[in-house]
């Protein structure tokens, strides 16, 4: 059984002039996706999927393959990580590389572990789950949400749960935005991550943080350094 790691890595990057490779604690974001999926020994092949040859410089620099440069029309804002991994798959199928289960991992993802790339590998494995990918809890239950009009009043947006106990109202959770477990030729059948059946391992928050800004840098770098004092 063959696994592939696909490190999803364009070059452009509006909100955060190159994310991809900026320096996080020392080091360029993508080494932490690059080194953890080498040290976790589930892969035979680790590439990086990108356009941008300084991405692809430093990739290769920390352990990862460039086998050939994403298309430009897989380029852009609106490419979603489905539609890389589907022209991924079809290039190594074209070189000869065949996987029987690949893993998308985002290049801005310090927080990902060995250990549960292995946990939610395992999950794939032992329940024969199309696909299997880390999900957090909302730390406020998204039933007690509030909306806000133009002129800043407030309403419910469920107002039946308006006396509900927090407690009593079911977990709601959202992706890690970490890493996405496939098995391939189902994947290449559906075009999709998400399906009917998929599965899912479950990070506490300070395991996850979304990074779309500069403020969300900050805080990542401030929860990891309180998760990992050495690096």
């Amino acid at each position: 059984m063959a696994n592939v790691a696909i490190i999803t890595a364009r070059g452009g990057s509006k909100r955060i002039p190159r994310k991809n490779i900026k320096l996080f604690r020392g080091k360029p974001i993508i080494a932490y996706s690059v080194e953890t999926a080498i040290n976790s020994g589930l892969f035979d092949y680790i590439m990086v999927s990108t356009d941008d040859d300084e991405i692809a410089e430093i990739a290769i620099k920390y352990g990862a393959q460039v086998p050939f440069k994403r298309s430009k029309q897989n380029s852009d804002d609106y490419t979603g990580t489905a539609d890389v991994a589907i022209e991924v798959l079809i290039e190594l199928n074209n070189i000869g590389k065949k996987f029987t289960n690949a893993c998308c991992i985002y290049p801005t993802a310090p927080f990902i572990s060995v250990e549960s790339l292995k946990e939610a590998y395992s999950l794939l494995i032992e329940k024969k789950y199309d696909s299997v990918f880390p999900i957090c809890p909302f730390s406020f239950p998204i039933q007690r949400a509030l909306k806000i009009d133009s002129e800043n009043k407030t309403e419910m947006r469920w107002p039946e749960n308006a006396l509900t106990r927090s407690q009593d109202l079911d977990a709601s959770y959202h992706d890690a935005g970490q890493f996405y477990w496939l098995q391939t030729e189902n994947f290449l059948v559906e075009k999709k991550i998400y399906g009917a059946n998929t599965g899912a391992i479950i990070l506490n928050e300070l395991q996850v943080q979304d990074i779309d800004n500069e403020t969300d840098w900050k805080i990542a770098e401030l929860k990891h350094s309180l998760l990992f004092p050495t690096i």
